[in-house]
């Protein structure tokens, strides 16, 4: 609980009409449609030399030429329209906040040459002299030394040669390195710098220590090389560069799926054309050049895999998934196989009979109703006009046969559709905790805001009109869906919001034993048609058990009311929780134990061990019932055990440790509301099929399972929601012939109808090993790792699981050195893929997050982090591991405005290491769970004034509990509230809300300190030490010197050569 205590220590493909890529003429007309959202205007502010707030998006940096674009608020606000000039601050003429900027053009190129670090590693001789003389290397060899990471590349492959129609392929756009660009100076370190001390320790700003700086000290001779060579910094592969890289790239550029490219960066903001193969926001293979092999792909080391995230948010500017309607007949399927109609099925005997993609079962008759003649390539004519033979992912309205049986109100579907609307119940704890800390406001605010709120609300679409008042707004409530509203302390209490009451109805559940729903009606209602009764409600709430105080909530016996209330037609359940469940049957007590950390029985600390909370959990599966728990504890509240339920749904754990309601009642807010609101399916099934020769092997994530490999269960999914899948060989693949993959998602969508989503995706086969590592998405292998090592937290050591996910990284890396690498490197030389070059700081980052991480943290804290890495989608994934870091202080005039093409201009993120974080420096830290705004001890006080007001000129003067910016006239504030909306709209599930990090004064600087993976830090080394210490065990893997034991023992990890058979 130390750790918890610290972190708020002071509450602080052709041409078509459809091409993605037209002239430039035409491009320019459509630069538009790739815009982001802007914040909201300061008010009152005019801009010199034409009328305000006629610009576009994010406003327009002074000096730049009017823009053609339309304005495009967010969120339903007015658009920042232009950057005020400087002259109309009121503050201090912004020339610069503090010393002067360093030169930071690059951190070293992304792929290329890298000659700094193949110096430092030739000259250190890391193997101990193994293939060399120790510390020598001869001017041959160095003539002949590659880049650390080049890859020798295969031929291109010749279009139509052994792959058939609609394969991707296989080249990449990515240049190898970046030219005209130097590295950048590390910076020297804050000698004022004051981060907190560690955490088992209490808090005080006065301490003498800098545990950032010293983590970011240069690495000493000893540590490093026996000849006493260095490595520096700025030469490694660079995380932040390669993101903006790729981002840059892709404000230009739309991803085709069947072009020959690899899939973009997941942090990269990019926009799809789907050509017939699955968008990587819906699905990505680890590898996108599949080995035919066991053996060969044995040879990689890399996991063979598929993340899938069915129901990922598209932006605007991308097609939406067309949903099709076969009638009673259904989408055509496989006879053997049972898959889907997809792209790239074979059309036999003039049309009258297909060939299954999956099984190559040939003798699938065409239904009547479905036939089209073919043209002399065998392409049906009417191909054009079938979405699902021309989209990667479709949905299909299915047939009665896979209709939810279900009985009551509402089952079977009101129009026919299958299933009835969503139903949600909010359960709100209404406890002597919830009262005492602002939760239960919290929370009423936040149901308040779902329903009635600017976040309720969207724009209309052409044709349609405006709904309650709201011009040019209409409901984001499908149709039909109604809400409940329950609470609970050691009882529970259910509410009557008939709309012809005057006031809701309070029924008191006393009966916690064997509860039951005392309601037939009026419990689920239109929230719009009762609005007056649920308004007033809301507002009586706080009041009402403002007297009534009841420390212990007995909350399984409301989620058995819960269930019993939904076990009829579904839904889902959005409940809040300030303590531990301690009233009532089956209720949880303290198992925290301090002295189980860093040993073999810590695992018995991440279990649940209660079986009512496994068997209810079960149960709601069953139902198609999922729960989204929003916990605010102070202290110990068994997230493992409670959390479970969320996990086992298919829901999701929203967790605010030490909850503030001044700071923490805004993002609390806004992520009800974004639970409530995002795409959420319920009853929904999973299926993954591959190509003969593969087999499903296991499923990773939060869901129920049956048996191992058998289809996966959700009471709910949401669009937030990822699992990964793997595959093993049972057969060899024909390298002729590409392998495909197809998942479905048996859901009922919010409205109530019933459909299967199917995304399909297709690889290439080869029989080189090297092929197979080119085309590696890294994003992919990191997500499946993550997920299988989240996995085993419950049945293996931390201590073991580490040592595992090293030697997996050790196993990649070496693998490609030996097997596929080109010959002539020299020993000392640390050669990389081209596509996994990051791939060791992200397996470092892993090691430090608090899943994982060594030292005391509270298993609240580990669980909460596990199930967070089982859940996650790739691009939330990576910048957990890898938080984004954006310096404020040095912006250049234009940043935060939308450049030439329309996109916000975003300052280069630096690298996460105190080695590169400027004295008097202010930087934004986002890791996609949170947002911290560091500002150094020595800020200007001009850029203070400039962000948050005239009045404030110290750090001092700041509210600790600040959790939005200010709306100011100043050329900065405007700058950061732009890119903070930009920020917010890549985020997934969690909200933006800013967190303050003064130096020396907020706790919330510890967690600022373990943001930077690079430095030494929880418990591991830095990256420039990681890469020191895998690339020795490269060296004697490739040399074979190397034995497991010694191996593993010398890493730290005290594993005697640990390869688990799930790895």
């Amino acid at each position: 609980m130390a750790e918890m205590a610290m972190y708020y220590a002071l509450g602080a493909d052709e041409p078509d009409a459809n091409d993605p890529n037209p002239p430039v003429s035409q491009q320019q007309q459509q630069q538009q449609q790739f815009r982001p959202a802007v914040a909201p205007p300061p008010t009152g502010y005019q801009q010199i030399g034409g009328s305000p707030y006629q610009q576009p998006s994010y406003g327009q940096a002074p000096g730049q030429a009017a823009s053609p674009y339309q304005p495009q608020g967010p969120y339903g606000q007015a658009p920042y329209s232009q950057a005020p000039p400087t002259s109309a601050s009121p503050y201090q003429p912004q020339t610069g906040y503090g010393p002067p900027p360093q030169q930071s053009s690059s951190y070293g190129p992304p792929g290329g040459d890298i000659g700094g670090l193949t110096g430092s590693m030739s000259g250190m001789d890391l193997a101990g002299g193994v293939g060399a003389t120790p510390g020598t290397i001869s001017k041959a060899s160095r003539k002949k030394a590659r880049a650390y990471h080049d890859l020798g590349q295969t031929p291109e492959p010749v279009a139509g040669s052994n792959l058939p129609p609609y394969s991707p392929g296989v080249t990449s756009h990515v240049p190898s390195q970046f030219l005209g660009q130097q590295p950048m100076q590390s910076p020297g370190f804050g000698g004022n710098s004051q981060f907190p001390v560690p955490a088992n320790q209490p808090y005080s700003p006065a301490t003498g220590t800098n545990p950032a700086a010293f983590a970011a000290r240069p690495a000493q001779a000893a540590s490093v090389s026996q000849q006493g060579g260095k490595i520096d910094p700025n030469s490694i592969p660079s995380v932040p560069l390669s993101r903006d890289f790729a981002t840059t790239h892709y404000k230009t550029a739309v991803y085709s799926t069947l072009d020959k490219q690899a899939p973009p960066n997941a942090n990269s903001d990019f926009i799809v054309h789907d050509q017939g193969n699955a968008s990587p926001k819906f699905c990505r293979l680890t590898l996108n050049s599949i080995p035919a092999t066991a053996e060969l792909l044995g040879s990689t080391s890399l996991p063979l895999a598929l993340l899938i995230q069915p129901l990922a948010k598209q932006k605007e500017e991308e097609s939406p998934i067309p949903v099709l309607d076969f009638g009673e007949m259904g989408p055509p399927r496989c006879r053997r196989c049972r898959t889907y109609i997809n792209p790239f099925m074979i059309f036999l005997q003039g049309g009258a009979k297909f060939q299954c993609n999956m099984c190559l079962f040939p003798n699938n008759e065409v239904p009547n109703e479905y036939y089209s003649p073919v043209d002399m390539a065998g392409t049906r004519i009417d191909r054009m006009q079938r979405p699902e033979l021309i989209n990667g992912t479709v949905e299909f309205a299915v047939p009665k046969e896979y209709w939810a049986k279900k009985e009551g109100e509402g089952a079977g579907g009101e129009e026919g559709k299958g299933g009835s609307p969503m139903r949600y119940l909010f359960l709100v704890d209404v406890g002597e905790n919830a009262v005492n800390k602002g939760v239960l406001e919290s929370v009423v605010g936040g149901i308040r805001e779902s329903l009635y709120g600017e976040s309720a609300y969207v724009p209309c679409l052409e044709g349609q009109e405006s709904e309650d008042e709201k011009e040019g707004k209409k409901r984001r409530l499908p149709k039909g869906c109604k809400i409940g509203i329950c609470t609970f302390d050691k009882d529970v209490q259910f509410y009557n919001l008939n709309s012809s009451l005057d006031q809701a109805q309070m029924l008191v559940m006393t009966d916690i034993e064997d509860p039951f729903v005392p309601l037939s009606e009026g419990l689920f209602v239109d929230p719009y048609e009762s609005r007056t009764v649920i308004e007033s409600l809301l507002t009586a709430l706080p009041e009402l058990f403002l007297n009534i105080k009841n420390p212990e909530p007995a909350l399984l016996p409301a989620l058995t009311a819960a269930l019993s209330a939904l076990e009829k037609t579904g839904g889902k359940i959005i409940c809040s929780l300030a303590t531990l469940p301690t009233w009532g049957p089956n209720r949880l007590h303290l198992r925290e134990d301090s002295k189980l950390y860093n040993t073999d029985k810590e695992k018995a600390l991440f279990q649940t061990e209660h079986p009512a909370w496994r068997k209810i959990a079960g149960k709601m599966v069953e139902a198609g019932v999922g729960v989204d728990f929003f916990l605010t504890p102070s202290a110990y509240i068994d997230v493992a055990t409670v959390g479970h339920i969320s996990a086992t749904t298919g829901g999701e754990t929203f967790f605010y440790p030490n909850f503030v309601a001044t700071r923490d009642a805004f993002k609390l807010r806004s992520e009800l509301s974004h639970s409530f609101h995002r795409e959420t399916g319920y009853q929904a099934l999973m299926k993954v099929r591959c190509s003969n020769g593969l087999q499903v092997s296991s499923y990773h994530g939060n869901f129920l399972q049956h048996s191992h490999a058998g289809d996966v269960e959700f009471g709910t999914i949401d669009a937030d929601k990822c699992i990964s899948v793997m595959f093993s060989y049972d057969g060899k693949l024909d390298s002729k012939v590409d392998a495909h993959f197809q998942s479905a998602l048996l859901y009922t969508t919010k409205e109530g109808e019933r459909r299967v989503r199917c995304s399909n995706v297709v690889a290439a086969v080869t029989e080189q090993g090297r092929d197979a590592v080119r085309w590696a998405d890294q994003d992919a292998v990191l997500g499946v790792l993550a997920r299988e090592a989240a996995s085993r937290m419950t049945e293996k050591p931390l201590k073991e699981i580490r040592g595992a996910l090293t030697e997996k990284c050790v196993e990649i890396l070496a693998a490609y050195r030996k097997n596929f690498s080109a010959s002539g490197n020299p020993p000392g030389q640390l050669v990389l893929p081209e596509g996994l070059k990051e791939f060791g700081m992200y397996v470092l980052a892993l090691l430090k997050c608090r899943a994982f991480r060594g030292g005391n943290v509270a298993s609240d804290m580990r669980v909460h982090s596990m199930r967070l890495l089982k859940s996650m989608g790739p691009s939330e994934l990576q910048l957990y591991l890898y938080p984004r870091i954006l310096p404020v202080h040095s912006m250049a005039e234009e940043d935060g405005f939308p450049d030439e093409t329309g996109h916000l201009k975003i300052p280069a993120a630096v690298r996460a290491s105190y080695g590169f974080i400027e004295e008097g420096g202010c930087y934004i830290v986002d890791n996609g769970q949170l947002l911290l705004l560091w500002i150094h001890g020595q800020v200007s006080p001009n850029l203070l004034q400039d962000l948050f007001g005239p009045d404030i000129t110290s750090l001092s003067a700041l509210d600790p509990n600040l959790y939005e910016l200010p709306t100011l006239e100043s050329h900065l504030n405007a700058q950061v509230r732009n890119i903070l909306q930009y920020l917010k709209s890549q985020r997934g599930s969690k909200a933006i809300s800013v967190q303050l990090a003064r130096q020396g004064l907020d706790g919330a600087e510890y967690e600022f300190a373990g943001n930077l993976v690079e430095d030494r830090n929880n418990e591991e080394r830095s990256y420039v030490d990681w890469l020191v210490h895998i690339h020795k065990f490269i060296q004697l893997e490739v040399t074979g010197q190397r034995r497991k034991e010694q191996g593993d023992a010398a890493s730290g990890g005290g594993i005697a050569g640990l390869r688990p058979p799930y790895w």
